[in-house]
């Protein structure tokens, strides 16, 4: 008799009732909302930014005020000594190449780099795998203790290991990297910019390099036209060159910022051209991978160049304006799934899910829960099991914890009802 009444406990899954609760009453959310990476988004997820996008307002600082004051000060001497025409173009290309550089660190810098989406779940380990797993690696995976941590692959007919991400949970694909500012694995990862507060990866490569470049050439345009500015000084008033830095002060503040200025990104221009031309990054040549071997990804000059430069962007692989609907499993952990405790720290949008289904039970839900109690407490009092029984016991029944959840959840509001209802079962 006690065999019929008394089973296995049940495993914590959802009524279907409960599941229909959730997937009804879920809020609605943008997935830019719950982007487990480090980036800010604006204007609705549109444009991304990295954790440091605040360096954008010194960055643009720095080019947009010398800007202004050759423009104010510099640019009328120059329109004065030159034929009309001539001298509104030296002023008119300076401002055009400034707001093509600001359009360039947009695009630089407001865009996906080239992120690579995360797995919800760890791959599933290849039974033909050779590969070594190191006791840390077996240790730390909450799971997947049998994927190894790398993996060759084959790229120009040259074997090459890409490494497996333990955030992302996936191999990163070759000549990608974990950016661990931004937590995001980034396609053709670059280097990660503090200038322009954004990851340089395969998607932005091309912007980031003219946006250098045409800082470069900004710099040199203001240090020549500012030294023109301070010759014509010279000759209009007979001045020497001390006199002349005097009678025109923001000229000679110019010259020696735009020296110091040209001097660094006209060496960032120059380095990232010997990368353009050997098809590397700044994260394989600071690693020296290729020092003593060939690079499988050097096609020859012109053609790293026309991949550079002339190639399609693809498009990103992330759409961050997605609408995403909660469902049941974004209740628990995604540990529970693969057999595992949940972890303490409860993310808040799953708390905030658990809130809202909550608050969505409706009165017949709980009268099934009633109903529950009753069939149990009858299946009880039929049985030979005491009254004191341990309900925790592995051999005895169990209530299905989301029972346990909805019922502690109303027990305020049905107290009474709920009090009478365990009497009776007991």
């Amino acid at each position: 008799m006690q065999g019929k009444f008394y089973t296995a406990p049940l495993p914590p899954q959802l009524s279907d009732s409960n599941r229909r609760i959730i997937e009804t009453n879920t809020p609605t959310t943008r997935a830019y909302q719950i982007w487990k990476g480090s980036n800010r988004f604006f204007f609705g997820g549109r444009f991304i930014f990295g954790p440091d996008a605040r360096s954008l307002l010194l960055t643009v600082s720095m080019i947009v005020i010398p800007e202004i004051l050759f423009c104010a000060f510099v640019s009328q001497r120059l329109i004065d000594e030159f034929s009309h025409h001539f001298g509104n173009l030296i002023v008119g290309l300076s401002v055009a190449l400034t707001v093509y550089i600001m359009l360039l660190l947009f695009l630089t810098s407001a865009r996906d780099p080239g992120i690579i989406p995360r797995n919800p779940h760890p791959p599933e380990p290849e039974e033909d795998t050779g590969s070594c797993i190191s006791t840390d690696w077996a240790g730390n995976q909450n799971g997947a203790p049998n994927i190894p941590p790398t993996k060759d692959v084959t790229v120009n007919g040259m074997v090459v290991k890409v490494k497996y991400c333990q955030t992302c949970m996936l191999y990163r694909p070759p000549r990608c990297s974990h950016c661990s500012i931004c937590n995001n694995c980034v396609d053709r990862f670059d280097h990660h910019c503090p200038w322009v507060g954004q990851c340089i990866g395969k998607r932005n490569y091309r912007f980031f390099f003219m946006f250098v470049s045409s800082t470069t050439m900004l710099c040199l345009y203001v240090f020549a036209f500012c030294w023109v500015n301070i010759e014509k000084t010279m000759e209009a008033h007979h001045f020497s060159l001390g006199k002349a830095f005097l009678k025109s002060p923001v000229s000679g503040i110019l010259i020696l910022y735009t020296f110091i200025a040209a001097w660094f990104v006209g060496g960032l221009t120059a380095f990232h051209f010997y990368l353009v031309f050997t098809n590397q990054t700044t994260y394989e040549n600071f690693r020296y991978r290729y020092d003593g071997k060939m690079n499988p990804y050097n096609l020859g000059c012109w053609r790293n160049i026309r991949e550079t430069f002339f190639s399609k962007i693809p498009s990103s692989k992330n759409n961050f304006r997605a609408l995403v609907r909660g469902d049941s499993s974004s209740v628990y952990n995604p540990s529970i799934s693969m057999g595992h405790a949940m972890s303490p720290d409860m993310p808040k949008r799953s708390f905030d899910i658990e809130m809202g289904k909550r608050q969505a039970v409706a009165a017949e839900d709980f009268e099934d829960i009633h109903s529950q109690i009753d069939s149990i407490g009858r299946s009880e009092r039929c049985g030979t099991q005491p009254r004191h029984a341990n309900w925790d016991h592995k051999g005895n029944w169990e209530i299905t914890p989301d029972i346990h959840m909805l019922a502690a959840e109303f027990g305020m509001q049905h107290g009474s009802t709920v009090r009478e209802k365990i009497h009776g079962v007991r």
